[in-house]
C-alpha cells in the first residue's frame, strides 16, 4: 500500500511528519526484519502473522524510539496488531508530541 503524501509543512513551514511517512516507515522495518521487498508486506494483516516475534518487536520498539523519539512498550505491537493500526497509533503519538501533521 503506498500512500503518497509523506509530508506536509507545519505552521513554521518545517515539513510534517504524516500519517503516510509513518506507515511507509514501519513497512520498511517490518521488510527489512523479513527480508522481503517491502511490496511483499499486506499493512492489514497482523504483525505476529507476517512472522515478527517478540525479539523484532523489541527491535521495533528501539527503531521507533530511534527515528520518532517516542518510547513505545512492547505490547504496542498487540495493541495495534497491523501497520495500519500501529501507524494510527504512532502518528497520533507523533502529533501529541508536536511533530506531526
Amino acid at each position: 500500500m503506498t500512500i503518497p503524501e509523506r509530508t506536509k509543512p507545519s505552521a513554521d513551514g518545517a515539513p510534517a511528519v504524516t500519517r503516510g511517512a509513518v506507515a511507509d516507515w514501519l513497512v520498511d522495518r517490518v521488510a527489512e526484519y523479513r527480508e522481503v521487498s517491502p511490496d511483499e508486506i499486506d499493512t492489514e494483516v497482523p504483525l505476529a502473522e507476517l512472522g515478527l516475534d517478540s525479539v523484532y518487536v523489541l527491535s521495533l520498539c528501539s527503531d521507533i524510539e530511534d527515528r520518532w523519539g517516542l518510547e513505545v512498550e512492547p505490547t504496542v505491537a498487540w495493541d495495534h496488531p497491523t501497520v495500519e493500526a500501529l501507524a494510527d497509533h504512532l502518528h497520533a503519538e507523533i502529533d501529541a508530541a508536536g511533530q506531526g501533521g
